[in-house]
């Protein structure tokens, strides 16, 4: 069976009514992405942090998967599918993915402060100032902010390494270093960007595109891809 792996981004969840920083101008109703989204932020006023991001954990539990969740889940029919995302909902998990990374970590989880390895599912929407680690040090979003590394990197890279098909829907590839993975695919690994804006991919071969938005896109990728392996 050929390993699919998947590079999602905030495109596939905009479909679910979720909307991003970017698409807001760098701004999420009155918050600046500074305040909210940075250790400088989280200094200076973790209470408003705490609060943008619970009211964004409101907003994913009353968000569903949309179809292109559905397409990624009924593509594992067919191949070893692997979903890197750049995305915090869980929204590919609640349709059914069963190999997802989360590259900026995950909003319905929280970790310490003083030990980012205790990492905690959170229960219900919210996360306050008094919720401790077992070692007696705030809760934080078990969220990757700007400025900080992305403790996935290394394992998306060995992923990205295995693949035969690289498909990339729903980013603009703008962020880095996830917009780079797609640099690790072997020479013979066959790329595929799903987007209805001409997609920049930094590879030296051919790369298929689909034009359309994730769902859409993803409903043609897959008629694509099972007719390809049917005929052999």
């Amino acid at each position: 069976m050929k390993n699919l792996v998947v590079l999602s981004g905030a495109g596939i969840s905009a479909e679910s009514g979720l909307k991003t920083f970017r698409d807001m101008g760098g701004l999420w109703e009155q918050y600046d992405i500074t305040e909210v989204a940075s250790p400088v932020g989280w200094r200076e006023n973790p209470e408003r942090v705490l609060r943008f991001y619970n009211e964004r954990r409101k907003q994913l539990l009353a968000a569903r998967p949309n179809e292109g969740h559905r397409v990624l889940k009924d593509l594992e029919k067919y191949f070893s599918v692997y979903i890197i995302t750049q995305n915090i909902d869980d929204l590919h998990e609640r349709a059914g993915s069963r190999k997802v990374l989360h590259l900026h970590g995950e909003l319905r989880k929280a970790q310490s402060t003083a030990d980012p390895s205790l990492v905690y599912d959170i229960e219900g929407a919210e996360l306050n100032i008094g919720d401790l680690c077992e070692k007696g040090s705030q809760l934080r979003p078990h969220v990757v902010w700007f400025g900080e590394p992305v403790p996935a990197m290394d394992e998306a890279v060995e992923i990205v390494r295995q693949a035969d098909l690289f498909v990339i829907t729903g980013t603009s590839l703008n962020v880095y270093p996830a917009a780079g993975l797609v640099q690790y695919t072997q020479p013979d690994c066959h790329v595929y960007v799903i987007d209805p804006a001409d997609i920049q991919v930094p590879v030296r071969r051919e790369v298929t595109y689909i034009r359309k938005k994730a769902s859409a896109g993803l409903r043609e990728l897959k008629e694509l891809l099972t007719r390809q392996e049917e005929g052999g």
